[in-house]
């Protein structure tokens, strides 16, 4: 990408890298962190500033044809993935973006390997795509859960095997999975919207009390909330394995909706702005041939 599409982008962003081979705790990442943001107009500023230029990405993407991005959203309920959706990328061409929601697996998908679910949705070269929650889920509402491995075609040698090294096992599938992706020319955004228990508590309750937004809500919401802690666990293990150099995760502040959206964006539009990407070049002949046709739609007379 040219100079002149370059950001003065205001974050630094190693403060929410996961850094590949460290410990990770994610008590260590403050959720109600804001940076240098004073308030929600200075955010509101910042996203603008990274919506447009996001927009001017994904029309270089399309035009490059050589890459493409899978953006990935990871938190517990309540977090926001659905409005840092809506609002970061609502200045980009919908026909070279699609959004899938990973809901539970059908009797189909679970009749194949747990990675065989995400390949049809995987971007094509110059295209978009966001999972809404992911094929990670298999390694934090299944380990938070593990009678659903139960229900999984899996050999008889793997039933009832869900300890430290089947997880490890499914850790280096899928770091060998977007490894792969990587190397066919995709970039991998990872996103942990780091949400806390008490703000959780509060959008359950905001959601609960506004009858328009009560739809929202389902009591297995609430019924997972009793594992918070079952869930940061698996959390951090998952984030610890499968962070790496090509495909790092990111702990993006999620108790204040307007710094997770700028920040969210600002990952975005930095790390797609490191691509190589360029409007293709006409060939000499090419060049010819275009010139001809100008001239002739120059000396067509108007309104023949």
């Amino acid at each position: 990408m040219n100079d002149a599409g370059r950001l003065q982008h205001r974050l630094e962003h190693s403060h929410f890298l996961v850094k590949p081979g460290t410990r990770m705790r994610i008590k260590d990442f403050d959720p109600g962190f804001t940076a240098d943001f004073k308030n929600k107009d200075e955010a509101g500023k910042a996203l603008l500033e990274d919506v447009t230029a996001l927009a001017k990405a994904q029309e270089l993407l399309w035009a490059d044809g050589q890459h493409a991005v899978l953006i990935i959203f990871q938190a517990m309920d309540a977090a926001g993935k659905d409005g840092t959706i809506k609002h970061v990328m609502s200045g980009v061409n919908p026909q070279g973006c699609a959004v899938y929601s990973f809901k539970a697996p059908s009797e189909e998908e679970r009749q194949h390997p747990f990675l065989w679910r995400p390949v049809r949705f995987l971007p094509a070269r110059g295209r978009i795509a966001i999972f809404n929650r992911s094929y990670y889920e298999e390694v934090l509402v299944v380990r938070v859960h593990p009678e659903f491995l139960e229900q999984q075609w899996l050999s008889r040698g793997r039933r009832g095997a869900a300890d430290s090294k089947f997880w490890k096992a499914r850790y280096d599938e899928i770091n060998a999975f977007e490894k792969v992706q990587i190397e066919s020319g995709m970039t991998i955004l990872k996103f942990f919207l780091n949400v806390s228990p008490n703000e959780q508590r509060e959008r359950f309750i905001d959601r609960l009390t506004d009858r328009q937004k009560q739809w929202k809500f389902a009591p297995a919401d609430f019924r997972e909330r009793v594992h918070w802690d079952e869930y940061m666990h698996a959390y951090e293990e998952m984030l610890e394995a499968t962070s790496t150099e090509e495909a790092p995760w990111y702990v993006v502040p999620a108790d204040h909706k307007w710094f997770m959206r700028a920040c969210v964006a600002d990952i975005i539009a930095a790390r797609i702005h490191k691509l190589d990407l360029r409007f293709p070049e006409v060939r000499e002949d090419q060049l010819a041939e275009l010139d001809e046709v100008l001239g002739k739609l120059k000396s067509e007379k108007a309104g023949e």
